[in-house]
């Protein structure tokens, strides 16, 4: 008689995804893995190497031994150094006490949340939402209330469909700024404005901030400056991003020491600290990346300039410029099809693989993103593909058209 041992709800919860979004990349994985010639631009992996002289203080690290547990709330000299830092960018006091070190910045979002969620309690998240937050709610049991960011005005937040989302079972109020997949930033008016509906209703207010150090034109500005009270409130950040640190997992959530508190409990119930070695290289990396900082900053805005001045050129293509990150949300309803449909043909006629914007929520069902974590010739190649794909689909349509007359 075959094993029939049951599965818990949250493997089950886990496991009910099925919109396929994924399945454009694996399918390009697999074409690559083959010999074919692919080109991925459905992943975030940052391209650029992890600066070299940070590499090599991890070694050093190494060598000395530092290969113990570290303290659960993380290296002391790691959290005054972002303690530091916070200070300075929010003109306010941060102790190394409101911070909790975590190995990657999703591990930090899950680990706050399951000290805020329960199931069944409501979550709202602005859309669209980066893919990796729907399996976290998921995992918690936990309803998540999209509100749909303004996909004709530049991604911004309505403030008003927040409030208008807010219900009795609503404990979170969930946002990313830099946004990810759209690269839209929250000004600080509308910051502090949301921090005081949650405040005045007794919400907690959770913000990702992992592409705050990859902006462009505007600099960044903290859900902690904008917000008059802080209580509520937990920023999360981390390296795997802005330092190309991905396979690092190093990130940390600031928040008021009380719900620190709460935090350190759960994470020493789950994972208890990160690396030793990778904290020395994070302080490394945080005290000396001005210059690199700089020269990624330059690098993805000349990519994210080259990639936007293509599509504008290319007919029945549209995009808003990203303000910040490392992606490009194309909308191709000028082709009357929807991003899955836009992103299966792609793949089949130009091995060009990107990601249906229906798994970032359907306000982006007939977007697709670009990733701009790949150099600038392998960009315009891609580009060039591209083109020539919306080209040939250009010419089938007026070649229907013109036979469905005669």
């Amino acid at each position: 008689m075959p094993f029939s041992g049951r599965y818990s709800a949250l493997a089950e919860r886990l496991d009910a995804d099925t919109s396929g979004v994924w399945s454009v990349h694996e399918r390009a994985c697999a074409l690559q893995a083959s010999g074919e010639a692919v080109y991925l631009l459905s992943v975030g992996d940052p391209d650029l190497p992890t600066l070299p002289s940070t590499v090599d203080h991890a070694i050093e690290s190494l060598r000395n031994g530092r290969t113990h547990y570290a303290p659960g709330a993380g290296e002391r000299r790691l959290r005054e150094v972002i303690a530091e830092i916070e200070q300075r960018a929010a003109g306010r006091p941060c102790s190394p006490d409101d911070i909790i070190v975590f190995p990657g910045a999703t591990n930090a979002i899950f680990s706050a949340m399951s000290c805020l969620l329960d199931v069944g309690d409501e979550v709202i998240v602005a859309e669209p939402m980066y893919i990796g937050y729907r399996g976290l709610f998921n995992a918690l049991g936990a309803t998540v209330v999209p509100v749909a960011l303004g996909v004709n005005d530049g991604f911004r937040l309505s403030l008003e469909a927040v409030s208008a989302a807010i219900t009795q079972r609503t404990r979170v109020v969930f946002i990313n700024t830099p946004g990810n997949p759209a690269g839209n930033m929250i000004p600080a008016d509308q910051l502090r404005a949301l921090a005081d509906l949650c405040w005045k209703r007794n919400i907690w207010l959770v913000s990702d901030e992992v592409y705050s150090m990859i902006t462009f034109e505007e600099r960044h500005v903290s859900l902690r400056t904008a917000a008059e009270q802080l209580e509520n409130v937990i920023v999360i950040d981390g390296l795997s991003k802005s330092h190309a640190m991905t396979g690092w997992r190093l990130g940390w959530a600031v928040s008021h020491r009380d719900f620190a508190r709460h935090l350190l409990q759960f994470f020493s119930a789950t994972v208890f600290g990160c690396c030793q070695f990778v904290q020395d290289a994070a302080v490394f990396a945080l005290q000396n990346d001005e210059e690199y900082m700089a020269e990624v900053r330059a690098k993805y805005k000349a990519r994210r300039d080259f990639v936007c001045e293509r599509i504008a050129s290319i007919p029945r293509l549209d995009c808003t410029v990203p303000k910040a990150g490392m992606f490009v949300m194309v909308d191709v309803r000028g082709l009357g099809v929807d991003g899955l449909r836009f992103a299966d043909a792609l793949l089949e006629a130009q091995r060009v693989s990107v990601l249906p914007g229906a798994g970032f929520g359907q306000s982006t069902r007939d977007y697709v993103r670009l990733s701009l974590a790949q150099p600038l010739p392998y960009l315009d190649e891609a580009m060039n593909r591209i083109e020539r794909f919306v080209k040939s689909r250009s010419e089938i349509s007026a070649d229907s058209r013109e036979h469905a007359r005669s």
